[in-house]
């Protein structure tokens, strides 16, 4: 058995999350009020209680996002030994898997991402940029549809998620017009994502800039487990590599079924998806179907992956 951990980005938050995990390990909280200390506010609070507005907002979302992760990590560790071959993150939950591997600091990692939040949200004015969900389209049709609608403004396919369903960012007019175009061309459907950024896509490069500088005084160690890049589909044990993939990342598609692939090449044959939600699980039956997907989000979908896992093993 080879066994890799994949952690959720944006999309996958919502108010209660991880609420039934707290009540069995004092971990959550715990891994909560460490974050609450870095930030300034209480985070377990926000994430208990919403209001959601404010927790789909990109530079609290991520740090939300980053702690749901590792607190689930946290129960997993306290819960069986069985360690994972690789780290996988989905966009923001690429920083989630650097910390899961030893090679970012917790409390770094926490302040990194509301930083690279609120640079997301500076490059991008609320509501001049927009995200969709192109679905049943191939990812060339997807391209093309892009190209053509770039005639009002900056859009991009950026999260090639499954055979099928690839993300778009820009410009809101040109993200508006590619999904006229993607309906047109026979898309099962094609709709806006409540997000407040167009991540992924070239409107983020000031944003890249402003986190490249920030990632240079930031202490990264070599991996101790390899962790997929979503830029380059590899690892790296270049420290200074590590810290440029994190600023391409944002500008760059995430290459999630090239991710998924490159882990069945490599033997993967089970992977848990570490955080709220089973968005990457779902993804992983849509790309490959030999390799196992598990969620885990409460006391019973742990229960369930220790289980299967240490059956198999």
């Amino acid at each position: 058995m080879s066994l890799a951990f994949a952690f959720p980005g944006q999309g996958s938050q919502s108010v209660g999350m991880l609420s039934e995990l707290a009540t069995t390990f004092p971990q959550v909280e715990e891994t909560f009020s460490q974050a609450s200390a870095v930030l300034g506010y209480d985070l377990w609070q926000l994430v208990s209680n919403g209001p959601v507005e404010q927790l789909n907002q990109t530079d609290k979302t991520q740090p939300a996002m980053l702690v749901a992760g590792i607190a689930v990590w946290r129960c997993w560790q306290q819960t069986t030994d069985i360690k994972p071959d690789y780290f996988v993150g989905h966009s923001l939950g690429e920083y989630t898997a650097l910390v899961a591997s030893g090679s970012l600091d917790f409390a770094d990692a926490i302040k990194l991402v509301a930083q690279r939040g609120q640079f997301m949200q500076q490059a991008v004015p609320a509501g001049e940029g927009a995200m969709a969900a192109i679905l049943g389209l191939d990812d060339d049709i997807v391209k093309s549809v892009c190209l053509e609608a770039t005639s009002l403004g900056v859009v991009e396919a950026v999260n090639f998620n499954s055979p099928g369903q690839v993300v778009i960012a820009g410009s809101t007019e040109a993200v508006k017009q590619a999904i006229t175009l993607a309906t047109e061309q026979g898309a099962k459907r094609a709709l806006l994502l409540p997000v407040s950024v167009p991540s992924h896509c070239a409107l983020m490069k000031p944003a890249a800039e402003n986190l490249a500088a920030v990632l240079k005084d930031i202490d990264i160690q070599i991996p101790q487990t390899p962790v997929i890049h979503n830029v380059s589909v590899t690892s790296s044990d270049d420290i200074d590599e590590i810290k440029d993939l994190l600023a391409q990342q944002l500008h760059h598609p995430v290459r999630w079924v090239e991710t998924i692939q490159y882990l069945a090449e490599q033997g993967v044959d089970n992977i848990v998806e570490c955080g709220p939600g089973k968005v990457l699980a779902g993804l992983t039956k849509r790309i490959d179907r030999s390799v196992k997907a598990y969620p885990v989000l409460d006391q019973a979908s742990l229960d369930k992956a220790v289980q299967a896992l240490g059956e198999t093993s």
